[in-house]
């Protein structure tokens, strides 16, 4: 049935953004075709909250130590876009990608479904 999730960022500069994600992050890609890039993400998983404000879909990235994560990017030039919080559920931040946009990043506090990956629901 569902075999993955396709994530788009949309940005003006659309190739400053690639370059951040292959140079930055150092994610894999593939070609799409035609020089356009898909770039292959870690383990994944989706969450629904209710809510009363407006509907809207976010994007985080998840790690284990966001401590040297955050170290390990800023070392790479990456800008925190926001104070790290300790959240019931984490503790979270954002960073500057290349277009000046900011991307949430988590270190979970809970337990993740990341290892439940391809395994179909009971």
């Amino acid at each position: 049935m569902i075999i993955g999730i396709h994530a788009l960022v949309y940005s003006k500069q659309a190739d400053a953004v690639r370059a951040f994600l292959r140079d930055v992050l150092a994610l894999p890609a593939v070609d799409a075709g035609g020089g356009w890039p898909i770039f292959a993400l870690p383990p994944a998983e989706i969450a629904v909250h209710p809510s009363e404000a407006p509907d809207k879909h976010e994007l985080y990235l998840i790690c284990d130590d966001l401590d040297s994560t955050v170290a390990m990017l800023a070392a790479k030039g990456v800008s925190i876009a926001s104070p790290i919080t300790e959240e019931r559920w984490g503790r979270v931040t954002s960073i500057k990608i290349a277009d000046g946009s900011s991307l949430g990043i988590y270190q979970p506090k809970h337990p993740t479904a990341l290892h439940l990956s391809g395994e179909t629901a009971t």
